[in-house]
């Protein structure tokens, strides 16, 4: 479960602009205490009519160290084309693909190590987890908060976004004025929430995370 959570809370700092520009931002994931247990990359560059989005994160919980690469690409609506990503969280590795066909509504999953292959149907703009995430911060520079939905993180995930309000927040040295919104993740087996702050800049940049766990709230914080 922890691994999920630090995993989904990573996929949650993947928005990026809605422009045609490339984007580059970089964070940090800390411990309760401040301390940094490792960083995540995210970019957004233009791919076709759409973008793709890519995602790396290493960090290190005890006993446990933590890599993820993700991609995805999507057309002009932010619809997802294909999903891929690779995993290792301790001894556990996962490497799959999935592949989205809109005239069908179907999505195709193939996983390595001999897990095979399966269909599944969706909608006719369905979104992988960092597509749906990447169209959370081009809504909210929008004045809009993106509808109740699943999306497809291999397994599908029923994500729910509330408004919070605007917060100040320490990021770096600065004071920065943010949009909190609340999240809540509900898979087949598992439920949890956290809190997203996105600044208040034209681009909507993602600034914070804090993720409740049993031992402290772990957050992930843009590096300046």
């Amino acid at each position: 479960m922890t691994g999920l959570r630090i995993l989904l809370a990573s996929l949650l700092l993947c928005a990026s602009t809605a422009g045609q520009s490339e984007e580059v931002l970089s964070y940090s994931i800390n411990w309760p205490s401040g301390l940094s247990l490792g960083e995540a990359q995210l970019s957004s560059k233009p791919a076709g009519e759409g973008r793709a989005f890519h995602m790396a994160l290493q960090a290190s919980m005890p006993g446990t160290p933590i890599r993820d690469d993700f991609r995805s690409r999507v057309d002009a609506g932010y619809c997802s084309l294909e999903f891929e990503k690779e995993s290792m969280h301790g001894t556990r590795k996962a490497n799959e693909k999935s592949v989205f066909d809109s005239s069908k509504g179907t999505m195709t999953r193939e996983t390595s190590a001999g897990g095979g292959k399966s269909e599944r149907k969706v909608g006719a703009c369905a979104r992988d987890a960092i597509a749906f995430l990447y169209q959370v911060r081009r809504e909210l520079a929008q004045g809009r908060i993106t509808r109740a939905q699943t999306v497809y993180f291999g397994a599908p995930y029923d994500i729910k976004l509330q408004y919070a309000g605007i917060h100040h927040i320490q990021s770096g040295d600065e004071q920065v004025e943010t949009e909190q919104l609340t999240v809540t993740v509900k898979g087949q087996a598992s439920e949890l929430s956290f809190e997203m702050y996105f600044a208040r800049d034209p681009a909507r940049t993602p600034v914070m995370v804090k993720l409740p766990l049993p031992v402290g709230s772990f957050s992930m914080e843009l590096l300046r």
